[in-house]
């Protein structure tokens, strides 16, 4: 038991929190996993019935997942930040969760390798906005302020990435001043007080809601792609590897009602916007149906995504090793069936 409270300190104190989705519209992905066959191990240990305890969180990385909610099968909690889960992770309270994907990878190095990497189930989180009409690449930011949420977070790292691509030098061509929390910064661009700001989805939806004059002028997983050829990942699906192993026939069955539940939001936008709102993911209905379409929810499972996130944990390590738990995730973190 002390070894897990240390465990559950030392993750509080090394995350570096990736929240949001992204994307002005749903993107092109690899194909779902049709046809996916049943695993066939014989010396499977069943579920005995009891439903899978899933934890999501509130905001794009749990609204995927919306379709299931309620159904006898699943015992899904919806909660308000990674800080939230680490506890529950740790302490096997739940067999799978939605996370960042460098909670992900976070979690893998701490706790021995007892989790695995499921699925990708959001792209692209993050948004410039512009209170004007002059930014239309990054090499417009040059000379200006541009304010984010959580300095030494992923967002300040993917933008510091994306200006040095660009030819820009942080701090020196492109002023980045930081507001600690996404909702700070939402209120303060929505009363129209700063002209420039970096922002995860719902936060963008609430801001354009707002103020008329604000409008997304940058789509950071656009210019994510065109300089690396891959997409942003901004939220994965995690499992105890002993649950992994002992339910494998449970496990694939949940994947597929998972995957069609994704499905059922991005092209059910109005009923999923509905049942997001009265599951606590976002705050009312409107902001979820508007939302939806910016937010890249996707299925990708394992093996297809890891080439993205292996660039992405590469990236991140090379600015702060300590934001993916000290080492790049080798491949027995990535699940396959």
């Amino acid at each position: 038991m002390a070894r897990k409270i240390w465990l559950c300190l030392s993750l509080v104190i090394m995350l570096f929190v990736l929240v949001g989705c992204g994307g002005t519209s749903p993107v092109d992905q690899p194909g779902p996993n049709e046809g996916a066959t049943e695993a066939t191990n014989e010396d499977e240990i069943p579920n005995d019935g009891k439903p899978i305890n899933i934890a999501v969180l509130k905001g794009p990385t749990g609204m995927g997942i919306v379709k299931l909610m309620g159904e006898e099968n699943y015992n899904i909690q919806v909660l308000g930040s990674p800080d939230d889960l680490i506890g529950k992770i740790i302490t096997g309270e739940v067999d799978l969760a939605a996370v960042p994907p460098n909670l992900a990878a976070i979690l893998y190095q701490n706790t021995r390798q007892k989790i695995k990497l499921l699925a990708v189930h959001t792209l692209g989180a993050l948004y410039i906005l512009e209170n004007g009409e002059n930014i239309t690449s990054l090499e417009d930011l040059q000379g200006r302020t541009l304010y984010v949420s959580g300095k030494g977070a992923t967002p300040d790292y993917v933008i510091q990435y994306l200006l040095k691509e660009h030819g820009l030098v942080p701090g020196k061509d492109v002023t980045l001043d930081y507001i600690s929390q996404h909702t700070d910064l939402a209120a303060i661009m929505a009363a129209g007080q700063h002209d420039l700001a970096l922002l995860p989805q719902p936060h963008v939806t609430s801001v354009l809601m707002q103020n008329k004059d604000v409008r997304i002028a940058l789509d950071l997983n656009k210019e994510w792609k065109n300089v690396l050829n891959k997409e942003l990942t901004m939220g994965v699906l995690i499992g105890q590897k002993d649950f992994i192993d002992n339910n494998q026939n449970t496990l694939v069955a949940f994947l597929q009602e998972y995957e069609q539940s994704i499905q059922f939001v991005n092209n059910n936008m109005a009923e999923a916007a509905e049942l997001i709102a009265q599951n606590g993911i976002l705050p009312n209905a409107e902001i979820a149906e508007k939302a939806i379409p910016y937010c890249n929810i996707v299925y990708i499972d394992a093996q297809q995504g890891k080439a993205y996130l292996e660039n992405f944990y590469s990236i991140l390590y090379d600015f702060n090793p300590d934001s993916i738990g000290g080492k790049i995730p080798d491949d027995e973190f990535y699940y396959s069936q």
